[in-house]
């Protein structure tokens, strides 16, 4: 029986990816730069340190979790070795993380959460819900001791998205709007002095990586609870409209924005270190736009993304069938 797609999933994965071009549109940019790399000169970057870096990546993983364990229950039924096909998706993630690695951005997170999903979310099928639901604060709590270590954070936090899946929160997430709109504003309180207090700090400082990761991970909480409530409004339609095409064609739309970025960057020249803000949110937006539209076109008539379509048949190992359901 087909697992009906969770909406709200779609939307909070495709606001991600926004954030995450957002975040990554220098950075990437400055590797197609032609002049040699300055410190950053523009004194408006301070609002994407607040607000937008490592404020979405903490999303996509706690999605990338979730997502794993509602395969496993997927797999657990219809296959004979469901840990075969779970090992084999992650190789598969990996080969594509390394080659966008090597080829295009030094920056991929793919190639990190395959490896961290070998390691840790495959292992952690064979334990009980209890015992991964306790790993996964100990793994986040133990990045934020080292400084923000980006391994043990996306390993706390496949673990978490994962125990929320086998809790059964992932599956009532659009079913509450008094939950998430208390835990928002909990967040939200909890995130203003750790705010205040990484906004104070240089970034050379040793206390930075630490304020970032927990800055990050507070404000991320906040976005994540936000969205289902503004889903129980009237504001659901353009939400969905808006964010879902993109969640759903994620992996697609996160390789593509890396070729998109680096021809932008191509094509005007000097050096991504002098872009300003506006520069980059006018350079997502436009990016965003394109994905929007080919992923909107393309669901019209295709059930899946196209690397998400090739993703599957290798998971599966039989092509599986692309034509939207009726």
């Amino acid at each position: 029986m087909k697992r009906e797609r969770i909406t709200a999933l779609d939307v909070i994965r495709g606001v991600a990816l926004c954030g995450i071009l957002l975040a990554n549109v220098k950075p990437i940019a400055h590797v197609g730069d032609l002049t040699a790399p300055g410190r950053p000169v523009t004194p408006d970057d301070a609002w994407t340190g607040l607000l937008v870096e490592q404020r979405f990546f903490p999303i996509f993983s706690l999605l990338f979790g979730a997502g794993f364990s509602l395969l496993v229950e997927s797999a657990a039924a219809r296959a004979a070795r469901p840990r075969l096909i779970l090992a084999r998706r992650l190789l598969v993630l990996l080969a594509a993380g390394l080659a966008h690695f090597f080829l295009l951005w030094p920056g991929d997170i793919l190639s990190t959460y395959a490896v961290v999903g070998l390691l840790v979310l495959l292992p952690s099928t064979w334990l009980p819900r209890l015992a991964v639901a306790v790993l996964a604060p100990a793994f986040v709590t133990a990045s934020l001791i080292l400084g923000g270590e980006r391994f043990l954070l996306v390993a706390g936090l496949f673990l978490l998205g994962s125990a929320l899946t086998r809790y059964g929160v992932t599956a009532r997430i659009e079913r509450s709007v008094r939950a998430p709109a208390v835990l928002c504003l909990t967040f939200a309180a909890l995130a203003a002095p750790v705010l205040w207090w990484q906004a104070g700090l240089d970034a050379d400082d040793p206390g930075f990586g630490r304020a970032l990761a927990l800055g990050g991970l507070l404000v991320a909480g906040a976005y994540v609870c936000a969205l289902p409530v503004l889903l129980r409004t009237p504001l659901r339609p353009v939400l969905a409209a808006l964010f879902a095409p993109l969640g759903r064609m994620a992996l697609t739309n996160y390789l593509t924005a890396t070729v998109l970025v680096l021809l932008v960057a191509r094509a005007s020249g000097g050096s991504a270190e002098t872009w300003s803000s506006a520069r980059v949110a006018l350079t997502s937006a436009a990016i965003l736009a394109v994905q929007w539209l080919w992923s909107a076109l393309w669901l019209r008539r295709h059930r899946y993304g196209p690397l998400e379509w090739l993703w599957r048949w290798a998971t599966w190992a039989r092509r599986p069938q692309n034509r939207p359901q009726a």
